[in-house]
């Protein structure tokens, strides 16, 4: 179906072509140095002293829990609100993913709802930064060092936002941001694992590619070697292509934030008169990047029904992201009522660098007339 106002327009212009022609030309389109000249550009900016990148951010935080040895027996406390993505490398590891729930207004994990979900098994926690809103981090490392626990940051929607000056991903022991098409940047699909930590990145980087060195590493040595093989590894390297279009992207990041930043403003003053419908809320001590614009309807409105009735009127919208212990693939015995509550009533509106205000007018409009048939 073809919508008026999409969701989702990735932005791109010539720069995404003249890179990824410099990686044609050069014949080395898999791993090699256009790799290593994203996760640099990404560790430059956020002030990380090392990034691997690979295929996207579900293998990013499968391979930042490995690098901390979570393995069969163990328990991640996992913000239940997120994308099954953020559960299912857990159970990757053979470990058990336990949901805590989350503070409505943020939609982000609540830091008074961790402790007492710890168990002597507990070994890390995943806090997830929901839609570009950092969490509240001071809080969960205060709890993680207390008990001794790591903590892997899900950045996936949050590269460049920021919690009281720090950029999260580099809070915790190891971050992860995604490159999804829904993304700030995108490379289509993609991902990056973040860390100061030179052990659990040089772990990241050996398991990324089988367990070995890089092939482009192994072609700039000066003499042969053939890679013998200790551990099980995985296929998840990110590609020259990829990599070029993620260069491109990341020489913009900026200006994409603050687009965003100010549409997101534009959206709340609109929203003001609309009943029905609420912005969202946003922490004094974060900068938000608004990877998503997600409302919340009052409880009386259908807002299943408010989405196909929108796309009717040529208005893409969306449901914000998962209550994850409802999902049958947990089996899980957690109960996170806030979480839920939020599930059944977020609303994504569109917000992406080329939207106008005056689509956004017309969203609102499309918007106070549907909420006000129902």
């Amino acid at each position: 179906m073809t919508y008026r106002i999409p969701l989702l327009r990735p932005y791109f212009d010539s720069e995404e072509l003249y890179e990824i022609r410099k990686v044609l030309d050069s014949g080395w389109v898999s791993q090699g140095p256009k790799v290593k000249e994203f996760e640099n550009e990404v560790a430059d900016y956020v002030g990380a002293k090392y990034a691997i990148a690979v295929t996207n951010c579900t293998a990013a935080l499968h391979l930042a829990l490995l690098s901390l040895d979570v393995s069969k027996g163990d328990e991640v406390l996992v913000a239940d609100y997120t994308f099954p993505a953020t559960g299912h490398s857990v159970l990757y590891c053979g470990a058990k993913p336990v949901f805590v729930d989350i503070d409505p207004a943020t939609y982000n994990i609540d830091p008074n709802k961790i402790e007492e979900k710890i168990t002597e098994s507990t070994k890390a926690i995943i806090p997830v930064h929901t839609f570009g809103q950092p969490a509240e981090m001071d809080k969960i490392m205060e709890i993680a060092n207390d008990y001794n626990l790591k903590v892997v940051e899900d950045a996936a929607c949050s590269l460049g936002a920021e919690y009281k000056n720090k950029y999260v991903g580099t809070i915790g022991d190891l971050g992860c941001y995604s490159f999804h098409a829904r993304k700030g940047i995108t490379t289509g699909e993609g991902g990056m694992v973040v860390t100061n930590d030179r052990r659990f990145a040089e772990k990241v980087r050996y398991l990324s590619v089988f367990g070995m060195e890089t092939a482009h590493e192994r072609e700039s040595a000066d003499k042969i070697t053939i890679p013998s093989f200790s551990g099980v590894g995985y296929n998840y390297k990110m590609s020259d292509i990829s990599a070029a279009v993620g260069v491109a992207q990341m020489k913009k990041i900026e200006q994409i934030i603050k687009r965003k930043r100010d549409l997101a403003k534009y959206y709340d003053e609109k929203l003001k008169d609309i009943d029905g419908i609420s912005s969202p809320w946003v922490h004094e001590d974060v900068t938000h990047v608004y990877q998503s614009y997600v409302t919340l309807v009052d409880k009386q409105i259908n807002r299943n029904e408010l989405i196909d009735k929108l796309r009717n009127k040529g208005v893409q919208t969306q449901i914000g992201t998962y209550s994850s212990f409802i999902q049958p693939v947990y089996n899980s015995k957690e109960k996170c009522q806030n979480s839920l509550d939020v599930f059944s009533r977020a609303l994504t509106l569109p917000i992406y660098y080329t939207l106008k205000e005056e689509e956004i007018d017309f969203v609102c409009r499309t918007l106070m007339t549907t909420l006000r048939d129902m």
